[in-house]
Order: structure tokens, then C-alpha cells, then sequence
């Protein structure tokens, strides 16, 4: 395997490098020579918290002439793992970073074909989920260079639900995902069957190339069926969940370098699936169904029954979770450990920045410890960061793709 703490040479830029096609607004913001103070401010960082003191001048000499001859430099595996930690630790909209440094750290850089790249994605899938033990984890592909762009995920997680348009205008499986389902079946996509929780296949896009769709195996996607402890028609609801939320869209911002895949996961919490992905009108929408199911009055919101039918819902992905083996945590122990993380911050000298509207649960807010307090809101760096959607724009025009001509 290639050296990844190697320094860039005219053959190792050249590799790296390749052509930018299409979003090309987009790609002059992320290819731009590494702006020096944040170069600096990250590496002083990372040797002020993990080196030994005594050699950041020589890295810093070191990364100037790097920029000087190639307008870019090579971080090496220390530091991308590193930085990817503290942009799991600086991520104002995650409330369980109190776990960031266990974050396991796939430095994938060296890999330059979409085939190798799914090949990556699978095992990632595999090894986090781990037989159901979910283990933190992020995998890190090639970075955009000056003027040059990375590869991409279109998925906006590696492990997502389609969203089939009806003929009536209905959605059938989830909403979210039907305008990235309508893009993948233009690249030819025919799936075997069409249901509510159809696998959508992942779109990887290396630059200067079409979109490759890669099929995910069917052994490698962990599925958990709901069950409720005490209504057994739950079953009859015919309801599940995947076991691994690892985000793929999102780039990641290290010292002024842009990785633009680099899919990341934690575990779930019970919400983000029984009063979310679940819930919400405009995605599974599947709280009547459970109201209607458990007899209660629904004529009026003063019956509470959307209440009452999503406690109920919550409740059966965590029995649901927990019988199947599959790590979750719970709203209520996810805040108590987000104050947990608060106060070792405040022990390293460190402020916690938060967004209150993603921190505090979207149940049982005010019951929650991380309710009643403020926060600041402040973008740190290394951070994740939010991309424009690979499939929009002119990229697919300009590819050559036969299905876009």
C-alpha cells in the first residue's frame, strides 16, 4: 500500500489530481490553494494536543514548500485522523460527541477508481456495524486540489431508503430520497421490486467520469424489523429501520483541505428514526396508522393522540433495537452524556458549541437536561460540512453519460 504520510512529489500530484466536470462554482470554492492561517491554526492545533512539542516549525517549513510548488500539501495519516475527530468534536448539531475520541479513522486517500471506492463503502458498512455493535467510523477518500475536484457520493447516507413517484403523485417508500431515486433510475437504474424500504444503490462519481451505480449486498445492509413489547400488530405494520446511519454527502474540512467523501457514523438515537424519519408528515407519515391501530380519538389535536402515538413508536425502536442486538441510545441518556461532554470541555479549557435546535430532542424536550440552557452557535474548524447535491447542476451533461445526451 502507498505510503499516506508521503510529501507531494510532480508523479504523486499528478495522481491525486484530476480534472474538474461540472459544479464548477462549486469547485472553485473547495480547489482553491489551502488558505494559510488555516493551514497554520490547524497544525498548531494538532501539535499542541496530540505532538510532542519541538517539531511543528519543521511541519509547517515543510507544508509552505509543499504549497509553494504544488498549491496544496499532503496532511499525513496522524493528522487526517486527528482532524477528523475534532470535526466530529466541533459539529454544533450532534449531541453525541462525547464519544469523538473513540471515532475509528479509514484513511482510504490512495484509492482512484469508483470500483475501489464502493469496495470501501461496503467494508464500512460491514465493519461498523459490527454484527450489530455499532462502532464509530469514518472513511477517508482523496481530497479536492487546487483545481481539482474529489470523488462523490450522490447518497446522502450510504444505506438509504428509495422514494418511488406513483402514478397518482404518492410517494411510495420515502420522500425524502425520490428526487435522488428519479436521478439514479436515469442512469439506468431498474430495481427488482419497488416498496416502501427498497435499498437504494450507491452513486459514486470520481471526477472527469460518469456516475457509476453500485448495487449494495444484500448481506452487508443490517435491517431491524419493528416490534412493539405489548401491541403485537406492530408486526402487521410491516416496519423497519436500518442498523447503520453513516452519512456520505457531507465534506470534510481539515488545515484548510476539502475531502468531499468522507462517509462518517455514530450509532442512531431512538428519535431519529421513531420521531423523524418515521414520523414526520413529509416523510413516512406513519402516525395515523399507529393512532388508528391503537383506538384513539383523532378528530382533534387536543386528544394528543400524535403524542401518544409517538411515545408508543419510540418505545418499539428501542425494544425493537435492543432485542435485535443493534446499538442505540436513547434521547434521555444521549442529553445526560451531551453535559457529560460539556463538562470534560470545560475541564481541557475548551467551550462546547452548540446548536439548541438539533441538541435538544425533538420529544420530551424540556425533560431533557440540555433543554434548559444556552449555547453558542460557532462554526469551528476541522469541520463536516454541507455540499451541493452531486446529481444537480451540469455535471451529468458534461460526462458524456449516454443516458444524458
Amino acid at each position: 500500500m502507498e505510503d499516506s504520510n508521503m510529501q507531494f512529489t510532480d508523479s504523486t500530484y499528478c495522481r491525486y489530481a484530476t480534472p474538474v466536470s461540472g459544479q464548477e462554482s462549486y469547485a472553485a470554492s473547495t480547489t482553491a490553494c489551502p488558505d494559510w492561517d488555516a493551514v497554520k491554526s490547524f497544525l498548531e492545533l494538532y501539535w499542541t494536543e496530540v505532538a510532542p512539542p519541538g517539531r511543528l516549525s519543521r511541519r509547517l517549513e515543510e507544508v509552505r514548500a509543499e504549497l509553494a510548488n504544488y498549491g496544496t500539501y499532503r496532511q499525513t495519516t496522524e493528522e487526517v485522523s486527528y482532524g477528523a475527530k475534532l470535526a466530529w468534536r466541533n459539529n454544533v448539531r450532534c449531541i453525541g460527541r462525547l464519544h469523538w475520541r473513540s471515532l475509528e479513522v479509514r484513511d482510504l486517500r490512495h484509492l482512484v477508481s469508483a470500483d475501489e471506492v464502493f469496495a470501501a463503502c461496503v467494508e464500512h458498512i460491514r465493519l461498523a456495524t459490527n454484527g450489530g455493535k455499532i462502532k464509530p467510523m469514518i472513511s477517508v477518500f482523496a481530497p479536492c486540489q487546487a483545481g481539482f475536484v474529489g470523488p462523490r457520493i450522490w447518497n446522502s447516507q450510504l444505506i438509504r431508503y428509495a422514494g418511488f413517484r406513483q402514478s397518482d403523485g404518492s410517494i411510495l417508500g420515502d420522500p425524502k430520497n425520490e428526487e435522488l431515486t428519479h436521478a439514479i433510475q436515469e442512469l439506468g437504474w431498474t430495481p427488482k421490486t419497488e416498496g416502501p424500504f427498497t435499498v437504494l444503490p450507491l452513486v459514486i462519481q470520481m471526477p472527469g467520469e460518469c456516475p457509476k451505480v453500485f448495487e449494495l449486498p444484500r448481506d452487508a445492509v443490517y435491517e431491524v424489523p419493528i416490534r412493539h413489547p405489548t401491541y403485537e400488530w406492530f408486526l402487521d405494520l410491516k416496519l423497519k429501520w436500518h442498523a447503520l446511519p453513516a452519512v456520505s454527502d457531507m465534506g470534510l474540512e481539515i488545515g484548510g483541505i476539502s475531502y468531499p467523501a468522507a462517509p462518517f457514523n455514530g450509532w442512531y438515537m431512538n428519535t431519529e428514526i421513531a420521531a423523524r424519519n418515521l414520523s414526520d408528515a413529509y416523510r413516512y407519515n406513519v402516525l395515523p396508522m399507529i393512532a388508528r391501530r391503537m383506538g384513539l380519538e383523532m378528530k382533534s389535536d387536543r386528544g394528543l393522540w400524535k403524542d401518544r402515538a409517538i411515545v408508543e413508536l419510540n418505545f418499539a425502536i428501542l425494544h425493537s433495537f435492543s432485542e435485535s442486538g443493534v446499538t442505540m441510545v436513547d434521547h434521555h441518556t444521549a442529553a445526560r452524556q451531551f453535559i457529560t461532554h460539556i463538562e470534560r470541555e470545560e475541564r481541557e479549557g475548551r467551550v462546547t458549541h452548540a446548536d439548541w435546535s438539533w441538541i435538544v430532542p425533538p420529544i420530551s424536550g424540556s425533560s431533557t437536561p440540555v433543554f434548559h440552557r444556552t449555547y453558542q452557535n460557532q462554526e469551528l474548524t476541522p469541520r463536516f460540512f454541507y455540499q451541493p447535491a452531486a446529481w444537480t447542476g451540469d455535471s451529468r451533461e458534461k460526462c458524456g453519460c449516454p443516458f444524458h445526451q
